[in-house]
């Protein structure tokens, strides 16, 4: 696989690798982000839900159109990225909002808890009991509960997949749609052989094996791991709702997640994958405005 950058994407070559660690995480998290201030047409409110037994209510970050659509519209549940230690959902207010410009659907993104200060499985839990929220919330918002889809972006993706077992297997809510954006799916590529780190780009293999360590309570890698916290290690994929896999090519998350795309489409659910030539992990937010990230959004 070639390893040239895409030509978008060219003047990352200049940006210094970062590590995360157990101090800049936990100063990152200290960071209370503002969120984006809604454009004409736009509404943008906070809703609590309940939470997983025996845990905190769940906070619902929810964009949508302020006049509602004449019939029941579409809804997305967004999940954050941040490699399982740290984000929020106002990060990607503007990513949102134009999905709501856009398409006309409303965007609930959730609030869940991060490690290493909660373990693994609070933040799925978390983005289950957001999902039911949001299905409890679809008269009131005007939603078709025929139609609401989960997806997530990195971490976020990796929890979207993990909550979609979830829902499966409790059977309590009928998610439409998968959108798995780079997903941070398997725990096992922090113990992979042959890892080219050089060509890494925002999130290194340091990163991905404190921030697996820290959700798992313990080094990845271990045959125990549960696919609710790894999606990756579900045997049997069948059953499942339609999904979207998309990554790029120099991306730490490359092969787990093409792999996973693979296996859905074998165990017969139907997953579109797009890989993009050349391109690095959260590509698409650190050059939010070239033509390659536009076309991937």
């Amino acid at each position: 696989m070639s390893h040239q950058l895409h030509p978008d994407l060219s003047w990352v070559r200049f940006l210094p690798n970062f590590t995360f660690g157990p101090w800049t995480a936990s100063l990152i998290r200290s960071i209370r982000l503002r969120g984006a201030t809604p454009p004409a047409g736009i509404t943008i409110e906070d809703k609590v839900v309940s939470g997983p037994e025996g845990a905190p209510p769940v906070d619902l970050h929810i964009i949508r159109p302020s006049v509602p659509s004449p019939h029941p519209s579409p809804a997305l549940l967004w999940i954050h990225g941040g490699g399982l230690i740290i984000g929020s959902p106002e990060q990607d207010d503007k990513m949102n909002i134009a999905l709501v410009q856009q398409l006309g659907i409303t965007v609930a993104a959730v609030r869940y808890r991060l490690s290493p200060v909660h373990p693994g499985p609070a933040a799925v839990e978390d983005v289950y009991a957001g999902l039911v929220g949001l299905f409890g919330l679809a008269q009131e918002l005007h939603l078709d509960p025929a139609r609401i889809a989960i997806g997530g972006a990195s971490a976020g993706g990796g929890l979207a997949a993990a909550a979609t077992l979830l829902a499966h297997d409790r059977g309590e809510v009928n998610i439409a749609f998968q959108l798995l954006v780079y997903p941070m799916i398997d725990d096992r590529t922090v113990v992979r052989p042959g890892v080219d780190q050089l060509y890494l780009k925002v999130w290194t293999a340091e990163s991905n094996r404190f921030g697996w360590t820290s959700y798992l309570g313990h080094e990845p890698g271990r045959d125990d791991v549960s696919p609710y916290k790894a999606a990756a290690r579900r045997e049997d994929l069948s059953g499942l709702p339609p999904a979207w896999v998309g990554v790029g090519t120099l991306d730490l998350f490359h092969d787990e997640d093409v792999e996973y795309a693979r296996r859905l489409n074998e165990a017969g659910v139907p997953c579109e994958l797009q890989t993009i030539p050349g391109a690095f992990h959260g590509f698409d937010q650190v050059m939010y405005n070239a033509n390659v990230s536009a076309k991937f959004r």
